[in-house]
């Protein structure tokens, strides 16, 4: 068993025992989780203090990985194009510019997107008024011939 009160050496430190409280508190501020999800992981891999720990750094991984956006995978481009409604040239050239942080290209864009819309608008009124002023100086010039 893992926590044999008789036998101290290394094979003992070296196992997880859920059943003691002060172990359980122990590891869990080592691998800085909570008590749960070391319960959890020791029951994925077992009761190894290295296999936990391997196991926590790769879960770790695998979520700081979900944040990122990788350019060199056709799905994860297709993914984020469609996610921030862009197309895949307008993204790559986000993260070039920001990084590959998910959260900055979405800031990034939502920011590029609003002035956009502004200078749309801005556009579609200054059309408008050459076309008012246009059809103003045919009907000046009607009325002068």
């Amino acid at each position: 068993m893992a926590d044999d009160k008789k036998k101290r050496g290394g094979n003992d430190r070296a196992l997880i025992a859920l059943g003691e409280s002060y172990e359980v508190a122990y590891w869990s501020k080592k691998f800085k989780i909570t008590p749960a999800k070391l319960k959890a992981a020791v029951g994925k891999v077992g009761h190894s203090a290295k296999k936990v720990e391997a196991y926590i750094a790769l879960q770790k991984h695998k979520a700081a990985d979900r944040a990122l956006i990788a350019l060199s995978q056709p799905y994860e481009v297709r993914y984020w194009s469609k996610k921030f409604k862009v197309t895949p040239a307008k993204l790559k050239a986000a993260v070039g510019a920001v990084g590959h942080s998910s959260k900055k290209v979405g800031e990034y864009l939502a920011g590029k997107k609003a002035p956009k819309k502004k200078a749309a608008k801005k556009a579609v009124k200054k059309a408008a008024k050459k076309t008012a002023k246009k059809t103003a100086k045919k009907r000046a010039k009607k009325k002068a011939a």
